[in-house]
């Protein structure tokens, strides 16, 4: 199951390479999530969730505490949650999602970005069926029958664990995130290199070098808008 750890890597350091752009999205992101529940991580899962990624992208402690702190003082911003659903070349599927004050803006960005690269926006549930909705945890200096093992004691099922290198990436439920990555803890492992609810291709496609070329133009173009928060895709970038 699932894509390469390599591909996640590539994701990440994709990401890594303008941080001061990826700590307002994650800003966003945690504002909207404590502002929709209690600004506590304890009881709020979906604040946990973000905070718990967050943690994988480095995003600065100042940086949580001000978007947790403008929540609890009762900022009146809202934001619409949105999803958008598309292709790139060669019939490739990419799944948008973007938090927003203004969604004509945000619809309108969006298509230009699929246009502009090749692309184009498809209507609701046009590709979203081509992908689980599953969440990843990757930690380094395990086996994959170490990580079983840990699991197992702990009593948390994972769909599937694979090992390449020096990592383990365990696949499992959306709602079992915080259950593996505190099975991990209780075993000593303090730092995780993703830990996140992704949208997974069930099926990679390979693209040609031009068609790849223009696909990962476009998936930069969309990456940058500021109302998008992330981009998903079934194309293997190697």
């Amino acid at each position: 199951m699932g894509r390469k750890w390599n591909n996640i890597k590539e994701k990440k350091a994709s990401k890594d390479a303008n941080t001061s752009r990826v700590y307002a999205k994650f800003g966003r992101e945690i504002y909207v999530a404590a502002r929709r529940g209690e600004p506590n991580p304890e009881s709020n899962q979906a604040l946990r969730f973000v905070l718990e990624r967050a943690k994988t992208y480095n995003v600065p402690r100042a940086i949580i505490d001000r978007a947790i702190d403008k929540a609890k003082g009762g900022s009146d911003e809202t934001f619409d949650e949105l999803r958008y659903e598309g292709f790139g070349p060669n019939g490739s599927m990419v799944i948008v999602d973007a938090l927003t004050n203004n969604v004509n803006r945000t619809a309108s960005d969006v298509r230009a970005a699929f246009g502009k690269n090749g692309g184009n926006m498809g209507v609701s549930g046009s590709v979203a069926y081509m992908f689980d909705e599953i969440a990843v945890v990757g930690v380094e200096g395990k086996t994959a029958e170490e990580a079983l093992e840990i699991l197992m004691e702990a009593d948390v099922d994972a769909r599937d664990i694979l090992e390449e290198e020096d990592h383990v990436i365990v696949y499992a439920e959306p709602s079992d995130l915080h259950a593996v990555q505190q099975a991990f803890k209780a075993a000593g492992v303090t730092d995780f290199t993703v830990a996140e609810i992704t949208m997974l291709a069930q099926n990679e496609v390979e693209l040609p070098e031009d068609a790849l070329a223009k696909f990962e133009k476009m998936i930069d173009a969309l990456e940058d808008l500021d109302d998008v928060q992330r981009v998903y895709h079934n194309v293997d970038l190697g």
